[in-house]
């Protein structure tokens, strides 16, 4: 049986971006079987009027409780927009995910345009999103959720895509801020939590494969988990998948603060220097 939190109730509406295929479209599923209505946001085309009918096909009111709403979510005036549609349609909204995000490839002194494409949609998008929704969110008192889509690349910012890595480093700190702020507003029944996905066969992940990789969680693995997290109280919803354990994932995140602490070079655990101090590190269990 799906956990129940008090946001996540029969009538309440969940608004969802990048909701046209894995994990947004796995998260509209999961918040339409549980009664709530659905708003789907992504970019127009094919592949969002293709989740809309998928996911008005499981909710008990059927296009009563669904809609789609074609938005780019790097400009704010769209996201704008977006609010007062679903304001007019719904009255309010329970649940935020801004979960909309690319990922091109960078380099960082690559072509700007991939530098800008990606902190518009990974980052704006979830800054403007939360600014735009959220004060109406504390305002009608009711319990509520912000879900904000980050990245362990957002925490160890391995080398090979910077903007990727300095995008979802950003959403990692907004979110923090915003829950901090939340928990210090008075009477806001409104909680932030980061989910951190793992391994997860999406679109964005397939690099041309057909088939999950045995190593990768499927979208409603990591919807079911993010589920389960938000019911325990959980903020950082560290997502493990078939390959890699939370006790590995909490050695590689200690050992990227430790560069820090230690004086080491940054990403140390690609140094030559370090790199056998770290598999060593990783070979020792957990004191």
């Amino acid at each position: 049986m799906t956990p129940q939190h008090p946001a996540l109730v029969k009538g309440h509406v969940a608004v969802i971006t990048g909701a046209a295929s894995g994990i947004g479209l796995a998260a509209a599923t999961a918040f339409a079987q549980m009664g709530l209505c659905v708003v789907l946001v992504d970019l127009e085309g094919d592949r969002l009027a293709s989740a809309a009918v998928e996911v008005t096909a499981l909710a008990a009111g059927g296009e009563a409780d669904v809609v789609a709403i074609g938005t780019d979510v790097s400009k704010l005036d769209e996201l704008e927009s977006l609010e007062r549609a679903v304001i007019q349609r719904f009255g309010r909204v329970h649940v935020l995910m801004n979960n909309a995000g690319i990922q091109p490839g960078s380099a960082l002194f690559g072509p700007q345009a991939n530098w800008d494409n990606v902190l518009g949609v990974n980052l704006m998008g979830v800054i403007n999103g939360t600014r735009t929704f959220g004060p109406g969110m504390v305002a009608h008192k009711d319990a509520a959720l912000i879900i904000n889509t980050g990245s362990k690349q957002g925490i160890t910012t391995p080398p090979g895509d910077p903007a990727y890595n300095v995008s979802k480093a950003g959403v990692k700190a907004f979110t923090e801020a915003l829950q901090h702020e939340l928990r210090n507003t008075p009477d806001c029944n409104v909680t932030a939590h980061l989910l951190i996905p793992g391994f997860v066969f999406t679109g964005l992940t397939a690099n041309g494969r057909t088939e999950k990789p045995a190593g990768a969680w499927t979208p409603e693995e990591t919807v079911d988990f993010m589920l389960q997290s938000i019911v325990a109280g959980d903020f950082y919803i560290l997502c493990p998948d078939n390959e890699v354990t939370r006790a590995l994932d909490e050695k590689r995140i200690a050992w990227a603060a430790g560069d820090i602490i230690e004086n080491r070079p940054p990403l140390s655990r690609w140094h030559p220097k370090y790199a056998d101090a770290f598999k060593t590190y990783l070979s020792v269990p957990k004191g």
